[in-house]
């Protein structure tokens, strides 16, 4: 927080700290109001708890920055925004949603599976046995994890080739991918697996390796796809897409987070901007500037005739 509050004071603006969903509604109840809002909110309960911020700022007519509630509710749901991907007709892995332990037996696919619940980040839940190579054993994995996190879990085909993540800034046909990096996990156990563990304490375990299409031709393919599931889930402003290969090394779309970390030097989007050669503010301001569009978009649009 305290890296984009000084981000914003670089370009000249005047940041004011809000708080959470609630301190955000006592707020506006108070009368506060804002130009625009840096959303980084990920909501306190809920699937669509991500939605929470932009909904109430949406009520109250006030710009901010990010995906609006509709896709935020929809991304977080990993089975959902999979079907849309697969309805788009790009390339993702077979999936299943499991809302019971005992769905387990229903998947019409042959193992391995990946396993995961539905509706976390930042690789909550993913540990080395969410790679299950034994049908027999998936109830077990799965009846822990809905134990755990209380929500259906979403079981894939596992996908044994390599692991990339790719920024974008921008919205619609203004989007761009910003840079790739591949995801290389170092330590043993779980080298097929980017866990929460790996994630949270990756020096030493991870390796992120910029590529670019001319270094590595099958990045142009990764890009190509990221961009196109940018684009068709409709996301805002910046963020990422992940992706894996399969056993073919065809790329296969995993997830997206509209709502990115922008730790610098920290978090995946801030790091591949850098590799890149764009400033942590300089992201910053791209986020901005493509939210600002929207703002003048509405600034110009006809008044809507009275009744």
């Amino acid at each position: 927080i305290a890296a984009i509050e000084q981000a914003l004071c670089d370009l000249g603006h005047t940041p004011v700290r809000i708080g959470n969903a609630r301190q955000l509604i006592e707020q506006l109840v108070g009368g506060a109001r804002w130009d625009l809002v840096f959303n980084i909110a990920e909501g306190l309960h809920g699937m669509g708890r991500e939605a929470q911020v932009p909904a109430i700022l949406d009520l109250y007519q006030i710009p901010y920055t990010f995906s609006d509630p509709l896709v935020m509710s929809l991304t977080l749901h990993k089975a959902l925004t999979k079907r849309v991907i697969r309805d788009a007709k790009l390339s993702t892995g077979q999936f299943f949603l499991a809302a019971a332990p005992e769905d387990a037996g229903r998947v019409p696919f042959a193992p391995p599976y990946f396993v995961k619940p539905v509706a976390q980040g930042t690789g909550m839940g993913i540990t080395t046995d969410s790679v299950v190579r034994d049908k027999k054993n998936l109830p077990g994995v799965c009846r822990a994890l809905m134990a755990q996190f209380g929500q259906p879990v979403l079981i894939e085909q596992f996908l044994s080739g390599r692991e990339f993540t790719t920024g974008l800034v921008g919205t619609g046909p203004f989007a761009k991918v910003m840079g790739t990096m591949e995801i290389i996990v170092l330590a043993d156990p779980g080298k097929d697996v980017y866990s929460f563990e790996n994630k949270e304490g990756w020096k030493g375990r991870v390796q992120y390796l910029p590529l670019s299409p001319d270094v590595d031709p099958l990045i142009k393919d990764v890009e190509t796809l990221a961009l196109a599931a940018w684009q068709v889930l409709e996301c805002r402003d910046g963020g990422r897409i992940d992706i894996r290969c399969d056993a073919k090394g065809t790329p296969c779309f995993i997830e997206v987070n509209p709502l990115a970390g922008l730790r610098p030097h920290y978090s995946d989007l801030p790091m591949v901007c850098e590799f890149f050669g764009t400033s942590y503010v300089r992201l910053i301001e791209m986020i901005l500037a493509s939210a600002m569009e929207r703002v003048q978009d509405r600034m110009q649009a006809p008044c809507p005739e009275t009744a």
